[in-house]
């Protein structure tokens, strides 16, 4: 049977999955992502080193990338990766050539949607938003029962809305990004910042706070740690302002969160709709979207990516290369 490999290159880490015909992962392998001021050929090494731990020898039919930056229309570049070290890159033909095997090419988030939206919890719902939180935020559009990727294929980039004028500087070079007050480095920094303050499980860390992680953060706060709380009600709070913005802006019938970050669940949630629904207009004489966390958890980025390479790459040939930009774009529903 020939193997379709979704791969989701993200700020900490890399992801190679399996995936079989019905989204099920069957394997997976997993590296650190090198960082975003390093040559590019050593994100390629690792996302290399993933692929053929997942291949081993059997013959891979196609690769599907899911990349956390600005991925062209036509699915051969990534234009920019504030968390990464591609700008400009020619990713899709470079890696094909150095796997000798088809490869396709989205943004993550878009990915990630597709996923929920053939396999998960977007369902049904013909307009969706789906927002991927982890080191930083990536987001999605689902119009219509598809993947909604705009002109110039970058639709859905709302971790670099700026939420707060001169705010805190971004890796995207503004200031005041929305990935700065709600996702999983903003999660961190406002950890380390409370350490001392008020006693906390994470007290031990104090003397080197670089100690501290997400799941750490996680962790602490499931086990009602004050610091850790404190740090998920402002993560969530700023999650809220934004999706209501956006909720305000496209009128979804379902919010889904995903990423990392999700695993936290109703931790980042609650505090999210809550948030949410104070800051919408007209929530009062609306149907507001109900904020549901991913059915596909973290894995959802590397689902979507194996599913475009079995939609574009199945049929084989220039059958498959006239179906592209048509796959690219929709997730057929099963």
């Amino acid at each position: 049977m020939a193997l379709f490999i979704g791969v989701d290159i993200g700020g900490t880490k890399v992801l190679a999955t399996a995936v079989s015909s019905s989204g099920r992962v069957l394997r997976t392998a997993r590296r650190t992502t090198p960082g975003r001021r390093v040559e590019a050929r050593l994100v390629e090494d690792a996302l290399t080193e993933a692929v053929e731990e997942i291949a081993g020898s059997r013959r891979v039919r196609a690769i599907g990338i899911a990349a956390a930056g600005f991925v062209d229309a036509q699915g051969e570049r990534v234009r920019f990766a504030p968390h990464l070290p591609w700008r400009d890159e020619g990713v899709r033909a470079r890696l094909s050539e150095r796997w000798s095997a088809p490869v396709v090419l989205d943004n993550d988030a878009n990915c990630a949607a597709r996923a929920e939206l053939t396999y998960g919890a977007v369902g049904a719902a013909g307009d969706a938003l789906v927002v991927t939180m982890g080191t930083g935020i990536g987001g999605a559009l689902v119009l219509e029962g598809a993947v909604h990727r705009g002109y110039n294929g970058m639709a859905g980039e709302f971790g670099h809305m700026q939420v707060v004028p001169d705010g805190r500087p971004c890796e995207c070079g503004g200031n005041g990004c929305w990935e700065q007050y709600s996702s999983g480095n903003a999660l961190v920094r406002l950890t380390r910042d409370r350490l001392g303050r008020e006693p906390s499980l994470l007290d031990a860390t104090a003397g080197d706070p670089e100690r501290i992680t997400g799941p750490m953060v996680t962790e602490a706060a499931a086990a009602g740690d004050p610091v850790a709380l404190a740090a998920f009600a402002s993560v969530g709070e700023w999650l809220g302002i934004g999706l209501a913005n956006l909720v305000a802006a496209f009128d979804p019938e379902i919010v889904v969160v995903g990423g990392g970050l999700s695993g936290a669940g109703d931790l980042l949630l609650e505090p999210a709709r809550v948030a949410m629904r104070a800051s919408l207009v007209g929530a009062a004489h609306r149907t507001v979207p109900p904020v549901v966390r991913a059915a596909l958890g973290p894995e959802a980025g590397a689902i979507g990516a194996a599913d475009l390479a079995r939609q574009t790459f199945r049929l084989g040939g220039s059958r498959a290369r006239a179906r592209l930009r048509a796959a690219r774009g929709t997730a057929p529903r099963r």
